[in-house]
């Protein structure tokens, strides 16, 4: 057998998010099944996070072990659905691994004051009136380094599972009557995007004060922020890893796997 890993793109809104559920479908399940009938054995596939339902990705990666002399990328989007697409599939190292080898994840959020159309309503969250951009980035330069993001998530706490994550990049982007955040990091929690997302845009409307961002920080209480972006604004756009671990880095916006780790990363 043969590791590979794999860059992925789907459309999460008619899924349960990534992982494999028990009575709904699943991003992971339609991947196994179609690997499955490939190999005509099962095939477990761990992906670099779990998207939850309605999330979508335009560059999640996953590994999975499997025959070599298979072209799986093609053979894959044959049996997958319109919404799944694979990118590109390699031979990976017998120790890689798509989730613990994950070095950094970016995830976008996108938001409009303009009416939905039939088009981008699955992929933008509508607001009526457009947040004000220079407050959300005043909120936001409280989130930027390394915190305890407790009130930023819905995670239970286990002493031996710690809240801190580091955001090493949040960008506010005003494109016409859209805005576009940008987050990268380490590693986020479970709705820590859509909270922060929520809360941006609570300050970018008047809401809240920039300022109590600060405050919901140090409070480190899950009750803390009652806000929660829905899921359908959000995209896993790009994950890195270390040369070491796996042989590529993905450039999302050209839909393929590059070897640019040295020059995009700081």
């Amino acid at each position: 057998m043969q590791r590979f890993c794999a860059l992925v793109q789907y459309d999460g809104t008619d899924y349960a998010g990534w992982q494999r559920q028990v009575n709904a479908l699943s991003i992971q399940q339609v991947i196994e099944e179609a690997l499955e009938k490939l190999m005509g054995d099962p095939v477990r596939i761990t992906g670099s996070g779990r998207t939850d339902t309605g999330v979508h990705a335009l560059g999640q990666v996953f590994h999975f072990d499997a025959r070599p002399g298979i072209r799986y990328e093609a053979a894959l989007n044959t049996l997958l659905p319109k919404d799944i697409r694979i990118l590109e599939v390699r031979p990976a190292a017998p120790d890689f691994h798509a989730r613990f080898a994950a070095r950094k994840k970016r995830y976008d959020y996108w938001m409009t004051s303009r009416q939905p159309d039939p088009f981008t309503w699955r992929y933008k969250w509508f607001r009526p009136k457009k947040p004000d951009p220079g407050r959300m980035r005043e909120a936001a330069a409280f989130l930027l380094g390394t915190h305890d993001f407790t009130s930023f998530t819905n995670c239970h706490h286990h002493p031996d599972k710690s809240l801190v994550r580091t955001v090493t990049r949040l960008e506010i982007l005003e494109e016409g009557e859209d805005i576009h955040l940008v987050f990268e990091g380490t590693g986020f929690l479970r709705y820590q995007v859509r909270m922060m997302t929520a809360v941006l845009d609570a300050a970018g409307r008047g809401r809240i004060e920039p300022q109590d961002v600060r405050r919901m920080l140090e409070m480190k209480d899950k009750h803390a922020s009652r806000y929660n972006a829905p899921a359908h604004g959000l995209f896993l756009t790009r994950v890195w890893y270390d040369p070491g671990a796996a042989d590529w880095t993905k450039t999302a916006a050209k839909g393929r796997m590059k070897d640019d780790y040295e020059q995009t990363e700081p």
